[in-house]
């Protein structure tokens, strides 16, 4: 405080002795060259040694070259945001590297599917889709963790461009865990769906939003699909079903028409 009232002073006694308009400068103002040191000094990582950064006379950091993973653009990002002096970030570092989308999709696929064991492997519903190097990630999470490792596991994937983070986290309800429950009891329990709880990769996955349930996954045949979509409509409590569910060897109906509702 007594530093911020020295300023103050000096700033009131300049404008006096010099006749003209007073001109504050934020506090938090600092020269573009000590800035700029600042900011490098942030990014001496090895993971860094081909990003070049600077900061403009209006405090706009620009951050330019290469890193070899998206996970490093947006900590640099980060980074910057941090530094004194930086009202705003222009990131323009790219993410070396050429991987087919093909290659990003075999890789990533599972281990989204596999990240979190137990729950998450039946209550997530995460969305994978890939087009030149830009990975989109949508659907359901049962929690942010879930949703946090989906995004983790893409930004340190090879290849991987950029991450875009459409993932819903579901509402934080006792009533909505209690039905995530019934309806996961309800499906696994009857005798033909029995198998698709084997295999964390391909579960029926079940989404929960204010008592409005949604199923995901794949099966085996258009009568093991019905079947979960009347078991999960038949529990108490749950006001719609929406069936997004896909059949083997089937056009995703998601794509192509309204999903199966109660």
């Amino acid at each position: 405080m007594k530093t911020n009232r020295r300023y103050l002073r000096l700033a009131m006694l300049a404008f006096a002795l010099a006749g003209s308009t007073l001109v504050l400068v934020p506090l938090s103002w600092a020269a573009p060259q000590d800035a700029t040191a600042a900011l490098k000094a942030k990014l001496h990582g090895s993971q860094y040694k081909d990003v070049q950064v600077s900061v403009d006379q209006n405090g706009i950091a620009t951050l330019s070259g290469t890193v070899s993973l998206y996970e490093f653009k947006e900590d640099a990002d980060r980074q910057a945001h941090k530094v004194k002096g930086v009202v705003a970030v222009r990131d323009d570092i790219q993410v070396s590297g050429n991987v087919p989308d093909s290659a990003i999709v075999k890789k990533l696929a599972p281990e989204i599917a596999y990240s979190r064991e137990g729950f998450g492997s039946v209550f997530d519903a995460i969305i994978l889709h890939v087009q030149n190097g830009v990975v989109t990630l949508s659907g359901h999470a049962h929690d942010y963790p879930s949703r946090d490792a989906a995004l983790g596991y893409a930004a340190t994937t090879p290849g991987v461009k950029e991450v875009i983070d459409d993932i819903q986290v579901d509402p934080v309800s006792s009533m909505d865990w209690g039905i995530r429950m019934q309806v996961a009891r309800a499906i696994y329990s009857y005798p033909t769906l029995q198998k698709y709880a084997i295999d964390p990769i391909r579960p029926i996955r079940i989404s929960v939003q204010n008592g409005h349930v949604e199923l995901y996954g794949s099966v085996d045949s258009p009568q093991d699909k019905q079947i979960a979509f009347m078991r999960a409509s038949q529990v108490p409590g749950v006001f719609s079903v929406k069936n997004y569910i896909q059949v083997q060897g089937q056009p995703p109906e998601k794509e192509h028409g309204e999903p199966q509702q109660k």
